[in-house]
């Protein structure tokens, strides 16, 4: 499958740039999708962020590097590390002890293989989804600067919503297109990243909100149910784990978009809309 061929090149040019600095956005040339998408579903896929994968990977690789005899400071430079301090702290936290000791016999250390991707078919509940081709559209709502890192952006996404919450009626009136609900938005902009809880209007921005436009696209939008956020991260991980390698599509390179459509007292009803294009 091409989908896999692209995803374990990606791979591959980890493993061989983990004494190098590795560049996200090459990792998502290679697999055919954005730097922050290849981050998200890597998480997904694996069951772990791709940081820390990558600290892992680095870190197996010092202990064999410790093990044949260099230095401690000679193997923390290799792997990006510009004190000694720090990489100590790198490596205590995945081998329990300092990089001291890996140099003595019979001391135990631990190994994180490398990761290859194959397809598993399972027997999974069934998905319902429709394929929809949007225009442009414009949403209206507040915004926060969302970082690139992935790890990061999901300590920053649940924040957001607590502050805002409040004032998510402030948004209905301006609420006057499709999709109808209140949105999550991550614009995926390698330059400039936000996420949005807004609307689809056209009515103008109010002082403290901004617009922006939604870009044409073609979208894969799958429904759920359930307590949020845990039943909308468990559909995201179920469409990017089940339903995009045997597709027939990849992760476009467009804006995320989460649609809310529950009123209060109601069970959470959402969307997820994934952006899609042919491969």
């Amino acid at each position: 499958m091409d989908w896999l061929n692209d995803w374990n090149k990606a791979l591959a040019y980890l493993e061989a740039n983990l004494d190098r600095d590795i560049d996200p956005k090459e990792l998502g040339r290679l697999a055919c999708c954005s730097a922050y998408h290849f981050q998200r579903m890597f998480s997904y896929l694996a069951g772990i962020p791709l940081g820390e994968y990558i600290r892992r990977r680095r870190m197996t690789r010092a202990a064999a590097d410790l093990q044949n005899g260099e230095k401690v400071l000679d193997v923390a430079l290799r792997y990006g590390y510009e004190s000694p301090t720090a990489f100590n702290r790198a490596f205590q936290a995945v081998h329990k002890l300092p990089p001291s000791q890996a140099k003595q016999e019979g001391v135990k250390l631990k190994a994180f293989p490398s990761i290859h991707f194959k397809f598993v078919l399972k027997g999974a509940e069934e998905m319902e989804y429709q394929i929809e081709k949007r225009e442009a559209f414009r949403i209206v709502g507040f915004r926060t600067p969302l970082p690139m890192d992935v790890e990061k952006s999901f300590q920053v996404v649940p924040k957001f919503w607590a502050e805002i919450g409040p004032r998510q009626a402030e948004l209905v009136p301006l609420m006057n297109g499709e999709p109808a609900g209140m949105l999550g938005v991550c614009t995926c902009d390698e330059e400039e990243n936000f996420y949005y809880i807004a609307v689809a209007s056209s009515a103008p921005a109010p002082e403290g909100m901004h617009e922006w436009m939604v870009p044409a696209a073609t979208w894969a939008v799958f429904a759920g149910t359930g307590r949020l956020p845990e039943a909308m991260q468990e559909l995201q991980k179920r469409i990017v784990s089940e339903y995009l390698p045997d597709s027939g599509y990849g992760w476009a390179k467009a804006p995320d978009i989460e649609v809310y459509l529950n009123r209060p007292g109601e069970e959470s009803r959402f969307q997820v809309w994934l952006p899609v294009t042919k491969r």
